[in-house]
């Protein structure tokens, strides 16, 4: 099976831990806080949903009693398939390193375009622009307590990438500070 999505993964995951439909689904997110670590939208969910259903890892299934005919909530489970999909394509994802495409490599690719004043000002804001998101991680983090062990480590996975940029962005700022610019050599 080819390797699933980040938001499939995410539903298929959340549909494991128990039967769901999609209302649900999209509430549990949100009070997880699980949009600071993939992109999935209210409006992709049931789209999402479908696509798993076509590759045979959810059923869905109306609930009981629903009337013939009236528009039902579906209630999603796992299959076999679904439970053997979704602890492999786990696994892979703790284990594996993907490679992670960040848009201020290409603007340090390009960096020779900018006056020194414009670069430096740029990584200025950056760094201002992660202090801001360390802040705003960590009241998210505080409001949802308790929280479990492992949601716990993603927050924490996420400010120490944070805190790593920051690092960088004060050494390059430094650095690039003292050097002599690049229409200037």
């Amino acid at each position: 099976m080819k390797a699933l999505t980040d938001a499939e993964l995410l539903l298929l995951g959340l549909v494991a831990e128990m039967p769901r439909h999609g209302y649900e689904l999209d509430s549990v997110i949100e009070q997880r806080g699980m949009r600071e670590w993939t992109q999935i939208g209210f409006s992709s969910i049931y789209f999402v949903l479908g696509k798993l259903e076509k590759l045979g890892l959810i059923l869905a299934k109306k609930p009981a009693g629903a009337k013939a005919g009236a528009k039902a909530r579906k209630v999603y489970s796992t299959t076999a398939a679904g439970r053997k999909a979704l602890a492999a394509q786990t696994l892979a994802a703790l284990r594996d390193l993907q490679r992670a495409y960040s848009s201020v490599l290409l603007g340090m690719i390009n960096f020779a375009v900018l006056t020194r004043d414009g670069a430096l000002e740029a990584l200025s804001a950056r760094g201002e622009a992660i202090k801001a998101e360390q802040a705003r991680l960590a009241a998210i983090q505080i409001e949802r307590q308790p929280l479990p062990d492992y949601v716990e480590a993603m927050f924490e996975f996420s400010q120490g990438q944070l805190r790593a940029e920051a690092e960088w962005v004060a050494r390059t700022h430094a650095y690039m500070a003292t050097k002599p610019w690049l229409d200037e050599e």
